[in-house]
């Protein structure tokens, strides 16, 4: 079987990183994508989606990519299966990303901006050269 995705859209808010128990990283960010086609009223909507990264794609698009930063992913879909505080069966379908991508310009620094590299796919498990210690301790 195949479940692949690739999607290009701006982010909603700036991602959001955290760790498991196990100090693995993992992002969460809202991507917005533009429909290529218009309405009756000559509309072009919008579809919003939930994204999870890990590992080193979630150290990525936490360290690279901010609010309003066009961004291309690559990875599949994934539906998850919840209960509400009511009770209620929910289900939930999120992009589980794989690999980000640079797709715009590097935007201009500021002080509150996050410095931007040059445009390269972030690896889904990075690790260390052997015999060298990573300097990033998570």
């Amino acid at each position: 079987m195949l479940n692949k995705i690739t999607i290009m859209g701006r982010l909603c808010a700036a991602p959001e990183l955290r760790h498991t128990q196990n100090g693995i990283a993992v992002c969460n960010v809202r991507i917005a994508v533009e429909r290529n086609f218009a309405d009756q009223d000559g509309e072009r909507g919008t579809d919003f989606f939930d994204v999870v990264a890990w590992r080193g794609t979630a150290e990525f698009l936490n360290n690279y990519f901010t609010k309003g930063r066009t961004v291309l992913l690559d990875g599949r879909l994934q539906t998850r299966n919840w209960t509400d505080r009511d009770g209620k069966k929910c289900v939930s379908v999120e992009i589980v990303a794989e690999n980000a991508y640079f797709t715009d310009s590097k935007p201009a620094e500021s002080a509150d901006s996050k410095p931007a590299e040059s445009a390269k796919p972030a690896e889904s498990a990075p690790e260390a050269p052997k015999g060298r210690k990573n300097k990033k301790a998570a």
